[in-house]
């Protein structure tokens, strides 16, 4: 991975920038928030408009190229700006279960729709029980004659109630923790059977319950090996790790530029509050902080796709234990040092502090990840 962007990379970065410097102020975030869908459908073209959406398929699938890099510069972008649209869950997450455990078929399918911008997919994958843990799946899958049914229910599914389809965990054998024994299937949101409750996260997005109710799917629904597909899983979530850390790098970065403007401008004793040496102390702190988080995403956008389990998965753990770190330490601060308007609705580091702290619990909190590298053999393990 180049540390130096390629004029192409610049190129993707400027021209993203200036479409939301445009069109996604804070005001208008609001009202995004408020559409039927929690989100922008004008803005969801637009991405379609600048390929946002082909990032990361192959110009042969219809997309157009890019890899870990990419993926990095624009969610790190969408990060800054506190964009509502699921561009990760779609192009990420989704993008990694159909690039590898696709076939040509279903890619051919859902491709091309997906980078035109008439296609949306979430993963279906938390259960009440499971906590952070990807193979705990009590949502089963029966083999019935001409397909399968599934039955349960998964919980914090993002923008359920927009998404065409899901991707659902499901187990067709063994007991509630075996590792073995996991399918992968894509249901449709308007399948008989399924339902969806939506409601409002705590950083302004949509999320929703989905329960599965003797819903038939066929084979070729089906992602993957049937029995083994944890190893499809467990890379998608790493991909979607990766990308998740560099939107709380631009949404960590925002914060702290918005601090800095503030101390310079917030006056008090008749001179600004930057000038004081305990305040200028702190934000140096903060630009220390997200630096050090700043090295972790590049580690984590190198290895995304590294089809080394543990090397990979030993990577995105070391990122995300210190993003969660710098995140909550440069979100709590940046309020803090705005004071009382920090915290309230109509004013931006507010929301990123929401947003940051909905990003350190997803897929797994900092403990979490602390105990997977512990697990691992530490992050520099066999070197």
């Amino acid at each position: 991975m180049r540390l130096e962007p390629s004029e192409e990379q610049v190129l993707l970065k400027d021209m993203l920038g200036r479409l939301l410097q445009d069109r996604y102020g804070f005001e208008q975030r609001r009202q995004y928030g408020r559409e039927p869908a929690g989100f922008s459908d004008g803005i969801w073209a637009a991405y379609a408009e600048l390929g946002l959406l082909g990032i990361g398929f192959s110009e042969e699938e219809g997309g157009i190229g890019g890899g870990a890099a990419e993926v990095m510069i624009v969610a790190e972008r969408l990060g800054a700006h506190l964009t509502l649209e699921p561009w990760i869950e779609t192009v990420v997450t989704a993008g990694s279960f159909l690039r590898r455990g696709g076939s040509a078929g279903q890619c051919a399918a859902r491709i091309p729709a997906i980078v035109a911008g008439g296609h949306r997919m979430s993963f279906a994958q938390a259960e009440r029980q499971s906590r952070y843990t990807l193979h705990d799946v009590t949502t089963t899958a029966t083999r019935v004659a001409d397909g399968w049914l599934l039955d349960g229910e998964k919980i914090h599914v993002v923008n359920a109630d927009s998404a065409g389809e899901f991707i659902v965990t499901a187990r067709i054998s063994g007991n509630r923790r075996d590792r073995d024994g996991i399918a992968v299937f894509m249901v449709g949101a308007d399948t008989p059977g399924v339902g969806i409750s939506p409601y409002a996260t705590v950083d302004g997005r949509r999320a929703g319950i989905v329960r599965f109710g003797g819903v038939a799917v066929s084979d070729a629904d089906r992602l993957g090996e049937a029995g083994e597909a944890l190893p499809l899983v467990e890379a998608a979530v790493d991909e979607t790790l990766a990308a998740q850390a560099a939107e709380a790098l631009g949404s960590m970065q925002a914060a702290l530029d918005m601090t800095v403007e503030y101390v310079k401008a917030r006056t008090q004793f008749g001179r600004p509050i930057g000038s004081f040496q305990v305040v200028q102390h702190r934000a140096s702190e903060m630009l220390a902080a997200a630096e050090q988080a700043r090295s972790m995403v590049l580690l984590s956008a190198m290895m995304a796709r590294c089809e080394a389990r543990d090397d990979r998965r030993r990577a995105i753990s070391a990122a995300k234990v210190e993003l969660c770190r710098a995140a909550r330490f440069i979100g709590e601060q940046a309020v803090q040092l705005h004071g009382g308007i920090g915290l309230t609705m109509e004013y931006a580091v507010g929301h990123h502090l929401k947003h940051l702290k909905a990003l350190e619990v997803a897929y797994g909190d900092g403990d979490h990840h602390l105990q997977a590298l512990v697990e691992l053999g530490g992050p520099f393990a066999g070197e």
